[in-house]
């Protein structure tokens, strides 16, 4: 079965040669851009920096996994992008409900 991955076929198209030698590197900073994001909009807590650098550090590790099955053309990279882009409305919905409330 053929799953459609849209990143990996733009980046295959747009970049030629350089995205087919450079392809997981390419999909992993993609992944730990976007999976960092959805971290903090999602379920960040205020922790000191050590651990959040460690936080981090982890994120980034468990990156490789989720770029391998990018390889693989799954849908990971657009699915960390499609979280992103929700949690972003819900935050930004949210703070305008407070903002609302504040005022009232």
């Amino acid at each position: 079965m053929y799953i459609a991955s849209v990143i990996y076929d733009l980046v295959l198209n747009h970049f030629g040669d350089f995205g087919k030698t450079h392809m997981f590197w390419i999909l992993y900073i993609l992944n730990v851009i976007f999976g960092a994001i959805a971290y903090k909009l999602g379920f960040a807590r205020k922790l000191p920096l050590i651990k959040s650098v460690f936080v981090y550090i982890l994120l980034a590790i468990g990156m490789f996994l989720i770029t391998i099955f990018s390889l693989m053309r799954m849908p990971m990279t657009e699915s960390l992008i499609i979280i992103s882009v929700v949690l972003a409305i819900y935050r930004f919905r949210l703070h305008n409900q407070r903002k609302k409330k504040q005022q009232a």
